[in-house]
């Protein structure tokens, strides 16, 4: 079956038209686009020669000044009255009366004197003439303080044995003084070594320029166990 389409109906008869409609809009659109002008922004120039400063701004404090002090007063004594200026080919001359001054007088000056200190003498190491024991030397003394020692019984219970030294000073009267311990194994040990020793007799005294001195002496004494 056919379909028909009445000439109204029939949009080729009305393309004409609507194109000229299309071209008559499009047309006014472009008029009022140049019709229409945005506002102007003004621009300002920079003056590109003139440089930038930042500025750093820091917080001011501000402490309490004391007033200034008043400026003290200086008194300047003039004594021109007592000093009288002269050239140099000035001829000065002295009163002195000598008459004040007798054959008897005594002229008297006074020294102010330090009292000295007078330091503990040091004992020698090594004097011209070296302190003697009974004849002997410090071998001699030796032999009699290993002959007077007794082993502690703590020590031999213990075990304990070996050597004890000591220093000790020769005074210049004879007598054996300053007992050090410097090295031991046990106290027992040592304690028995400076009994001894304490017990001593009088040495001959060390002589330094025919002066007796004081001597320091070191001193070894075994402790040993025989078997």
């Amino acid at each position: 079956m056919e379909i028909k389409k009445t000439p109204k109906a029939d949009l080729q008869n009305k393309r004409s038209l609507l194109l000229e409609i299309g071209l008559v809009v499009s047309l006014a659109l472009v008029i009022l686009a140049f019709w229409y002008t945005p506002k102007e922004h003004k621009i300002e120039k920079l003056d590109l020669q003139t440089a930038i400063v930042e500025e750093e701004i820091t917080e001011i404090t501000r402490q309490d000044q004391k007033p200034p002090e008043a400026p003290k007063k200086v008194e300047v004594k003039v004594i021109a009255d007592l000093l009288q200026v002269v050239t140099n080919d000035t001829k000065i001359t002295t009163e002195v009366d000598f008459a004040e001054f007798d054959d008897n007088t005594d002229f008297v000056q006074t020294v102010e004197v330090k009292e000295e200190v007078v330091e503990e003498d040091q004992p020698f190491l090594i004097a011209e003439t070296m302190p003697s024991f009974q004849g002997g030397d410090l071998n001699t003394f030796r032999a009699w303080v290993q002959q007077n020692v007794r082993f502690p019984q703590i020590a031999l219970e213990n075990g304990i044995q070996g050597r004890v030294v000591l220093s000790f000073v020769i005074e210049k009267d004879g007598r054996l003084t300053n007992i050090q311990v410097l090295q031991t194994p046990d106290r027992s040990l040592s304690e028995e070594a400076i009994r001894v020793l304490s017990k001593s007799p009088k040495w001959s005294p060390g002589k330094q320029r025919n002066q007796a001195v004081r001597v320091k002496y070191t001193l070894p004494v075994d402790f040993r166990v025989q078997n």
